[in-house]
């Protein structure tokens, strides 16, 4: 059984399915018309799936005996983006382009439920194939779990897209790759007062100040220095007049981390923070909070099997484990927190980076990713 050649048989009808969801991108959550795309294929093949809630799919091919369950993810969303690509199958939908290739995603995914199915009476367990909606915005992942994507699963596989990476080249690592996303809303709160008469009102933009600067204590002294940690205040609004003391500041910002114990402490130690260092200016501060998503941690058994898997289907020249960490976010460590898991990148070419107007790949990249995720699918299986 030849893997790649299966993958290559099909990668007319897989290319013309890409260009039809990038012609039709859709937001976070939003992702209708995918889906039904999506489900129409799965038909045409007689794959059983079901739909999650409000948009995506869950598909199983199960094969000629009982086993395992492994499960291969890809995402469907698309990014608020006007594209300037110039392609013929560019966006029609005003504002929206599939900018970070989760087009390519979903038909790379469709390639290996195509290829699974094919070949299903060659092996014992079952394909679990994760269709899913947005990623962008952190809550696809945990979306699907809450709906029982991970239910029974042994391991779990993902790929993604990597413009300006050379075509084809498949690299990852075991262990953290991509940071826990956090983002905090402050809001410090004081008493207005005449600029020329500070000391009877409470001025917010000094505690707001103080507290930019102190946040950056915890990378220094809150936590050791052998975890990566970024804390990046990106908005400070206050004041309404030049000779107003403010009575308000809001301060919005994001926090990175690769470690799950401190990315679980860092609320509390933001909270804590905040409330004392506006507290010294007499001031009040009260904390939002949000937990986007996870760290992303590649299980080291997982990531070798993959390794394996890869250099079965394309040159091992162009298969590499990297050790550079990634400050940007990926909800597939969600199911990196419940599953053994590991994630790779396939680079695909283009100039542009992703989340850029100009994006673009070559598609010829994608016989290499349906052959990866189904050589995966099925070594996991048989291990």
């Amino acid at each position: 059984m030849e893997i790649r050649a299966l993958a290559h048989e099909m990668m007319p009808e897989i290319i013309e399915f890409r260009r039809d969801l990038h012609r039709h991108p859709e937001a976070s959550l939003q992702e209708f018309r995918t889906t039904d795309r999506i489900a129409e294929e799965l038909d045409k093949l007689g794959v059983s799936y079901r739909r999650l809630d409000p948009t995506g799919i869950i598909a199983e091919v199960k094969g000629a005996k009982p086993g395992k369950t492994v499960a291969l993810r890809g995402d469907i969303d698309a990014l608020s983006i006007t594209e300037k690509t110039g392609l013929p199958f560019a966006s029609e939908n005003e504002g929206l382009m599939h900018a970070c290739g989760h087009d390519s995603h979903a038909a790379m995914l469709l390639g290996a439920v195509k290829l699974i199915n094919r070949v299903k009476d060659s092996f014992a367990g079952t394909v679990r194939f994760i269709f899913q909606p947005a990623e962008e915005i952190g809550e696809g992942a945990k979306l699907a779990i809450r709906q029982g994507a991970l239910e029974g699963v042994d391991s779990i596989f993902g790929i993604h897209i990597a413009a300006q990476e050379p075509i084809g080249l498949i690299s990852g690592k075991a262990g953290p790759s991509a940071a826990a996303t956090d983002q905090f809303k402050i809001t410090v709160k004081g008493s207005a007062c005449h600029g020329a008469m500070p000391q009877t009102g409470v001025d917010a933009v000094v505690a707001g100040s103080a507290l930019v600067m102190n946040l950056q204590t915890m990378v220094s002294r809150e936590f050791a220095p052998v975890d990566p940690l970024v804390v990046t205040v990106g908005s400070f609004h206050s004041g309404t007049r030049w000779n107003i003391v403010a009575g308000e500041a809001v301060l919005e910002g994001t926090i990175r981390s690769f470690s799950r114990e401190v990315h679980n402490a860092l609320p509390g130690v933001v909270t804590r923070i905040a409330e004392e260092t506006a507290a010294t200016f007499r001031a009040q501060a009260e904390v939002e909070y949000h937990s986007i998503t996870e760290v992303l941690i590649s299980d080291p058994k997982m990531t070798d099997l993959a390794f394996g898997a890869a250099n079965k289907v394309c040159d091992p020249s162009l298969v590499q484990r990297i050790d550079r960490l990634q400050m940007g976010g990926e909800d597939f460590a969600e199911y990196t927190a419940h599953a053994k898991a590991a994630f790779f990148t396939l680079g695909a070419g283009g100039e542009a980076p992703q989340h850029s107007d100009h994006f673009m790949i070559d598609e010829s990249a994608f016989e290499i990713g349906i052959a990866l995720y189904a050589q995966v699918a099925l070594d996991a299986l048989a291990d």
